[in-house]
């Protein structure tokens, strides 16, 4: 079983940063690791993954602004988020699937945590 809770959500202006951290427990042997939102107009949509071997992957709308990493020392992984904008607006999950899943798949990812909000005003 694998525990994920996510933090660092809360509000910011357009173009300023905020940076989400996912902490990990349980057997996490062989997974990737992935961040989604989903907002009131949108269906949950992933934003970025990282694999076990530590690639990144990221989705059109976020590449060059958002940066995923993962700190196998402290057991969480991170999406720097900078240049923000109104239309990134979301509750952020952080999800986890076995080695294989395609990452910006939410049927792939087997954990998820509860979510954190992200608010950008313009």
């Amino acid at each position: 079983q694998v525990q994920l809770v996510e933090s660092g959500g809360g509000s910011v202006q357009a173009g300023g940063s905020l940076k989400l951290s996912c902490a990990v427990s349980g057997n996490t042997h062989s997974m990737y690791f992935a961040w989604f939102r989903q907002s009131p107009s949108r269906e949950r949509e992933a934003v970025a993954g990282v694999d076990e071997d530590g690639r990144p992957n990221y989705a059109d709308a976020v590449k060059g602004r958002y940066t995923i990493s993962k700190d196998n020392t402290k057991n969480t992984f991170d999406l720097q988020m900078d240049g923000l904008k109104p239309e990134d607006t979301a509750m952020y999950y952080c999800a986890a699937g076995r080695a294989g899943g395609l990452w910006s798949s939410t049927n792939s990812c087997y954990y998820w945590g509860k979510g954190t909000l992200v608010t950008i005003s313009s």
